[in-house]
């Protein structure tokens, strides 16, 4: 007669196990996302909806409640879940679970406190339980990076930053991961604070960066520019975005936008606009009313909305997998524009937590819990 181990454990790890364990080794974390968004491109992946290709589900909160104890709606205030499953050398599922609130800085905690729970993509059993603040942070980084290494001109040796924050961190630290060469930096943001240590930071890790300028808006970081990043925190709404102008860039130069923005017509026409996956805008874009980029602003979802109405072909917003495949073409001329819209997908979580366990598992790093040795209830 044949018996069945029904005994179950998982790895914990807070988040020192996970810098033990590798999660802030940007170099390998772009190299993980390219594989992933090589996986989503070939189809090897789910996510929720309908579709596969939706970025979560999210709990909001009113604006007067009617229950005692209810939270109301605040600046970047909800409650998240980002399921997802990966093929190809990660075969895991996963899901990534966050509280964001605003007020969170007034008490030194960061906007979002994350978690990321993998699972066995068969049986559901739980992997790992992980602090995932800087999982998240390196993956949403290193998918600039990505684009970096496939979009911008080889002699790229100038970054724009607008909004020193955590975002623009992890992605100077993918465009210097990919593009070595970096040498000359322009910074703008709202807080001295958060640029006077943003500069602290670069001038102590990466002192490649010979020339360091503190600018005092964001045309002045991004003439002149060859990579740019742009990432600060608004209210939605595109009159509360970042605007652009095409006036103001370098001819070449690549933006890369993870976060609100707004650009002028000359933009729209005259430069190429690039998704990190546009399943995932087109998902975004059947889930909130329209125009969608009112309520998401992020470059993909403008696109989409001026495709709805008609003002630009529907092939003006390209996908990066196609153009890594060599299924589209890439830069075709020293001087194009690239536009390109990052929008962060469970998918990244799912692969970056993989990695980053099976190194744990590997190195005995982290807590062994137990599930349970037999079901209650089976």
């Amino acid at each position: 007669m044949s018996t069945t181990d029904t005994r179950l454990t998982f790895r914990y790890l807070s988040e020192p196990d996970t810098i033990a364990a590798g999660v802030t080794d940007m170099e390998l974390c772009v190299d993980v996302m390219e594989e992933t968004l090589r996986l989503v491109d070939d189809g090897d992946y789910r996510m929720g909806g309908p579709d596969g290709n939706s970025h979560g589900s999210m709990v909001t909160f009113p604006t007067e409640a009617a229950h005692d104890g209810m939270p109301l709606d605040g600046p970047h205030r909800r409650m998240m879940a980002m399921p997802a499953y990966l093929g190809g050398t990660f075969q895991t599922a996963g899901c990534k679970w966050y509280g964001s609130n605003m007020a969170n800085r007034e008490s030194g905690l960061p906007r979002s406190i994350l978690m990321l729970t993998l699972s066995d993509k068969d049986t559901g059993a739980p992997l790992a339980h992980m602090s995932a603040n800087l999982l998240s942070a390196y993956r949403t980084g290193a998918v600039p990076g990505v684009g970096a290494r496939h979009l911008a001109n080889p002699d790229a040796r100038s970054v724009g930053i607008v909004a020193p924050g955590v975002m623009n961190r992890t992605t100077l630290e993918a465009f210097v991961a990919v593009r070595p060469e970096l040498d000359t930096l322009k910074v703008a943001g709202r807080s001295r604070s958060s640029i006077d240590s943003f500069v602290e930071w670069v001038r102590r890790e990466y002192p490649q960066f010979t020339t360091v300028t503190v600018v005092d808006s964001v045309e002045d970081a991004v003439r002149d520019s060859d990579l740019v990043t742009i990432a600060p925190t608004t209210p939605a709404g595109s009159a509360n975005y970042v605007r652009i102008e095409k006036r103001w860039l370098k001819p070449g130069a690549l933006v890369s936008l993870p976060a609100d923005i707004m650009i002028d017509d000359e933009l729209l026409h005259g430069a190429r606009h690039v998704a990190d996956f546009r399943g995932l805008y087109e998902a975004w874009s059947e889930e909130v009313p329209h125009p969608a980029h009112e309520h998401i602003g992020l470059h993909g979802m403008y696109l989409l909305d001026r495709i709805r109405s008609g003002d630009v072909r529907d092939e003006a917003l390209e996908n990066l997998p196609a153009i890594m495949s060599g299924q589209a073409e890439g830069r075709r001329t020293e001087d194009d524009i690239f536009l390109y819209s990052v929008g962060g997908m469970p998918v990244e979580d799912v692969a970056w937590g993989t990695v980053v366990y099976r190194r744990a598992m590997a190195e005995g790093i982290g807590t062994e819990l137990l599930l349970w040795d037999t079901p209650a209830l089976a």
